[in-house]
C-alpha cells in the first residue's frame, strides 16, 4: 500500500500560495461587497461561502487529475464589480452573479471557451481591463497625502520585497501596514471578531440592463482575465488538461452558490503558479500536493471566513485602497502592455481604454460595456480601411 507523503516545503508552498491570493485581493472584494450594500455580517458571509467553494473545487480539479490545478475567485471581475455595482441591491448584485456564472458553464458545455475569446480582440479586452483597473490605482496614490505614515510605509516594503523577494511584495506591504495601522492607532479592535459566519441565502434579481452593463463585461473580464490566464500558466508549467471539464466543474460551483456570495471560481494563474513551481517539490508530478494543502488552507480560510471580515473592517479604509492598488498594480502594467503592443490595434485599444475610465453611463449601462462597443467600432472601421 503507497503512502501518501507530504514534505514540509510542499506544505509551506500551498499554505504561500493562499496567503497571496487573499492578502492581494480580499480587500477589493470587501470593497466591490460594501458597495452594493452588504454588511458586514453579509460580507463575512461571502467569505466564507468563497473559500469553502475554492476549497473544495482546488481538491476536486487536483486529486483528480493528480495536476497542481488551484482555483481562486477573478480578482480583475470584482474590480469590475466596485464600479458597476455602486447604487444596486445585493438581489441584483446576485442576479448578475447568477448570469455571468450561467454563461461560464454554457461556454464550458458548448465548448465555446476558445470561440468566444477570439470574437473579442484581446487588445481590447486588455484595454477594458486597464481601464476598469486605473480608478485603484489613482485611488491608492492620492490617498497618500492623507494618510501619509501608513500608506507611506506600506508603499516603501512593497517596494524593497518588490526588489528583493517580488512574490511576497504584497504580503510585505499587507504586514508593513497592519504594524503602522496599529502604531498610529487606526485599528478599530472593537470591531474585530473570532466567529464562524453561516452564509445567507440571498435571492437573485435580473435586471436586463444591468445583466448587459455589468454581467456581460464581468463575464468577459473572468474568461479572459482570469480563465485563459490559468490555463496558459498550466500548460506553461507542462500541465495538459481539458479546458471544457475544468470550465464546466469551476463555473457550476460558482453558479450553485451564487445566492450565498460566490461571485465566481475560476482556473488561477498567479497563485497556481506558486504550487507549480520548483520550490513547490522538485518532482514536477508531485507538485499536485502543493496544490492539495493550498485547498487544505482554503478550506481553513472559509470556517473562518468571518474572522477575516472583522480584520478588514476594524482596518482602515485608507489601508484597503493602498493594498488593493498595489496588489492590482501587475495586472494594470500587464493589461496596458497587452492591449498597446499592436500597432494596428493600439487607437482602437486607446478609445476602449479611455472610455472605460471615463465612468460613462448612457441609458443605465456602464462604461465598460460602452468601452468596448466603442473600441470594436473603432477597431472594425480602421481594419476596413487597411483592407481597401
Amino acid at each position: 500500500m503507497r503512502t501518501f507523503t507530504l514534505p514540509f516545503p510542499t506544505l509551506l508552498t500551498g499554505f504561500v500560495a493562499v496567503l497571496v491570493g487573499y492578502a492581494s485581493s480580499a480587500a477589493i472584494i470587501w470593497q466591490a461587497a460594501s458597495v452594493a450594500g452588504a454588511t458586514a455580517q453579509d460580507i463575512a458571509g461571502w467569505m466564507t461561502a468563497l473559500g469553502v467553494a475554492m476549497g473544495v473545487s482546488t481538491l476536486l480539479l487536483t486529486l483528480w487529475r493528480k495536476v497542481p490545478i488551484l482555483t481562486a475567485w477573478s480578482t480583475p471581475g470584482a474590480a469590475l464589480l466596485v464600479s458597476g455595482l455602486q447604487g444596486v441591491s445585493l438581489n441584483d448584485a446576485i442576479g448578475v452573479f447568477i448570469f455571468a456564472n450561467a454563461l461560464i458553464v454554457l461556454c464550458g458545455i458548448t465548448g465555446l471557451f476558445a470561440r468566444i475569446m477570439k470574437i473579442v480582440p484581446h487588445s481590447l479586452a486588455a484595454a477594458m481591463l486597464a481601464g476598469i483597473l486605473l480608478r485603484f490605482g489613482l485611488q491608492a496614490f492620492s490617498t497618500l497625502s492623507q494618510n501619509l505614515w501608513l500608506c507611506g510605509s506600506m508603499l516603501l516594503a512593497w517596494l524593497a520585497c518588490k526588489a528583493l523577494a517580488p512574490r511576497y511584495a504584497v504580503v510585505a506591504a499587507l504586514l508593513a501596514g497592519s504594524i503602522a495601522a496599529l502604531l498610529l492607532g487606526d485599528v478599530n479592535t472593537m470591531a474585530i471578531q473570532f466567529a464562524v459566519v453561516v452564509p445567507r441565502y440571498i435571492a437573485p434579481h435580473f435586471d436586463p440592463s444591468l445583466l448587459l452593463s455589468v454581467g456581460l463585461p464581468f463575464f468577459l473580464v473572468t474568461m479572459a482575465s482570469q480563465n485563459a490566464p490559468g490555463f496558459a500558466t498550466l500548460q506553461a508549467s507542462g500541465y495538459r488538461v481539458p479546458a471544457s471539464s475544468l470550465i464546466v466543474i469551476t463555473g457550476a460551483i460558482a453558479l450553485l452558490l451564487s445566492p450565498f456570495g460566490v461571485y465566481s471560481i475560476c482556473i488561477a494563474a498567479i497563485t497556481a503558479a506558486i504550487c507549480q513551481s520548483p520550490d513547490a517539490h522538485p518532482d514536477p508530478h508531485q507538485r499536485w500536493k502543493a496544490a492539495a494543502a493550498a485547498g487544505m488552507f482554503y478550506l481553513l480560510a472559509g470556517i473562518f471566513g468571518g474572522s477575516i471580515t472583522s480584520l478588514m473592517a476594524a482596518l482602515p479604509v485608507a489601508w484597503i485602497q493602498m493594498l488593493a492598488g498595489l496588489a492590482l498594480l501587475g495586472t494594470l502594467g500587464g493589461s496596458l502592455m497587452q492591449a498597446l503592443t499592436h500597432e494596428s490595434e493600439r487607437d482602437a485599444a486607446m478609445v476602449t481604454f479611455l472610455v472605460t475610465a471615463s465612468g460613462l453611463t448612457l441609458g443605465g449601462i456602464g462604461s465598460a460595456f460602452w468601452g468596448l462597443v466603442a473600441g470594436g467600432v473603432c477597431f472594425s472601421v480602421l481594419s476596413l480601411a487597411r483592407r481597401a
